[in-house]
């Protein structure tokens, strides 16, 4: 993949980080109209201003060092555009409780759909693939490393905040579901039922 072709590929990621955005502060502002509780608005802010400056990152990295790219730079490529799809089945999967916020709607029903059958966070696990692929997409290891690095901490932050919020009902439905890594028996006894409150945006 060329410089530009990369130039344009990031162009793509951010139209879609901007479609993300717009659904959140909608599902955001339908949530708190429903009684949603906010939860770890102290890491938000850090979340913000780590996501937007990815991109920035992935061009400043490309224009810096303009290499051609090994070959197995699109395999790379590749793996950011399926975090893409597992990111948008993840937002599929929650519907208007999805959101790059942590909003608990009290009482709502427990989403046991899509790929929260298998995992407890598969949209943080597409963000850390696409953390980790799309700079790989242009050979940028620097920045896949840097940001990588910086993902593992906010995630340590972010993941028991979002669960403590959710609370018993939520970990009663996910016992012996994963975090991040499918098992083959992973799904096959959840109850019918089962609910995912908002969050699992990963990043804003």
């Amino acid at each position: 993949m060329g410089l530009r072709a990369y130039l344009v590929l990031l162009s793509l990621f951010a139209l879609e980080r901007g479609a993300e955005l717009a659904l959140s502060s909608r599902n955001a502002r339908r949530a708190l109209a429903r009684g949603a509780v906010e939860a770890g608005r102290g890491h938000y802010p850090a979340m913000v201003i780590f996501h937007a400056l990815f991109l920035v990152a992935c061009a400043a990295e490309a224009l810096a060092f303009r290499a051609p790219p090994p070959a197995w730079a699109w395999l790379a490529a590749a793996l950011a555009l399926c975090a893409q799809g597992l990111r948008w089945w993840s937002v599929a999967s929650l519907g208007e409780r999805w959101n790059t916020r942590i909003l608990v709607l009290p009482g709502a029903p427990p989403v046991r759909r899509g790929p929260y059958r298998w995992l407890r966070h598969p949209n943080y696990v597409a963000v850390a693939v696409e953390l980790a692929a799309l700079p790989l997409a242009f050979g940028s290891w620097r920045t896949a490393l840097a940001f990588s690095l910086g993902n593992a901490a906010l995630l340590a932050v972010r993941i028991p905040a979002e669960e403590r919020a959710l609370g018993a009902t939520w970990e009663a439905a996910f016992v012996g579901t994963p975090r991040f890594v499918p098992r083959a028996a992973a799904g096959r006894s959840h109850a019918a039922g089962r609910s995912h409150a908002a969050g699992e945006g990963g990043r804003a």
